[in-house]
């Protein structure tokens, strides 16, 4: 089933089951978003994935035995549809009184459920809590722009801010391979139906003529009163940045707090795979 958010239940009040019930998951297509931004058919300008990670999932075992993990789900940038954040949320609250044989078998329903729903294979991980508490958080890679002394005059995109560094006739040698890596924790965007805001931090790594710093934090910025998806997001950034700018390669990455126990993080490149699933301070 493919629905409008409006259908969803997304900002609505609801009965939280806790019997296992893959009808909560609820689709919603990418088409609409990407088609604003001429992006139309399969042939994608770039490749991702999609790295949710939801906190809060437990099952029974057969003993009755609550048993707690982590669950990470990487889905194609290629799906053609992403899976409604809060709908996620009831599809795991629907594990929490109900018994499986094992953790593979809690993976494997995980996987063909959501698998179902966006249309196209996943990867599903299940890390015990035990195991994950050994992993620390750390940063993204690059150089920070948030200390730069710029003035912020637009608080809706606005994708004529990014420009070159002036005089940038030759390759930026930032990573000293062509190459830079910048990032911000400023980015901020809205949930386009409850209005709650989104914040993440966002990394942007090119080869090609130099990008002013000055310009892509004011750009990024522009987003802090922006209604969009996660996912529509960074492939928007991914776009303008494209556009505008011209780099001969490109990624983004942007790294979401979470919300409801869950959180979303984008990837599109042009050129890289997909990362390491890391955690930010904020995650």
């Amino acid at each position: 089933m493919n629905g409008s958010v409006s259908d969803s239940p997304l900002g609505k009040n609801q009965c939280y089951e806790e019997d296992y019930n893959p009808k909560l998951l609820f689709p919603i297509p990418r088409k609409e978003g990407r088609d604003a931004l001429g992006l139309t058919g399969s042939d994608l300008p770039f490749e991702g994935t999609d790295i949710w990670n939801a906190y809060e999932v437990s099952w029974l075992d057969v003993r009755g035995k609550p048993y707690v993990a982590i669950c990470e789900i990487r889905v194609p940038c290629a799906s053609p549809n992403i899976v409604e954040s809060k709908s996620l949320k009831l599809y795991f609250g629907s594990f929490n009184q109900t018994t499986f044989e094992s953790r593979e078998d809690v993976s494997d329903t995980i996987s063909a459920d959501v698998a179902k729903t966006v249309g196209m294979e996943i990867e599903v991980k299940l890390v015990p809590l035990n195991y994950f508490e050994l992993e620390s958080s750390v940063g993204m890679s690059g150089v920070c722009i948030d200390d730069l002394n710029v003035e912020i005059k637009h608080y809706e995109v606005h994708s004529d801010i990014l420009k070159l560094k002036e005089g940038a006739d030759d390759n930026c040698d930032g990573d000293g391979d062509g190459g830079e890596s910048l990032y911000s924790h400023l980015l901020r965007s809205n949930c386009p139906v409850t209005g709650q805001p989104d914040w993440a931090t966002v990394m942007v790594r090119y080869k090609g003529k130099a990008i002013s710093h000055e310009s892509l934090l004011q750009y990024i910025v522009s987003y802090r009163q922006h209604s969009g998806f996660h996912e529509l997001c960074v492939e928007r950034i991914f776009m303008d940045i494209l556009l505008r700018c011209k780099p001969e390669q490109l990624t983004v990455y942007a790294r979401y707090s979470r919300r409801g126990g869950i959180d979303i993080n984008p990837f599109r490149s042009n050129f890289e795979s997909a990362p390491t699933n890391v955690r930010l301070p904020r995650q």
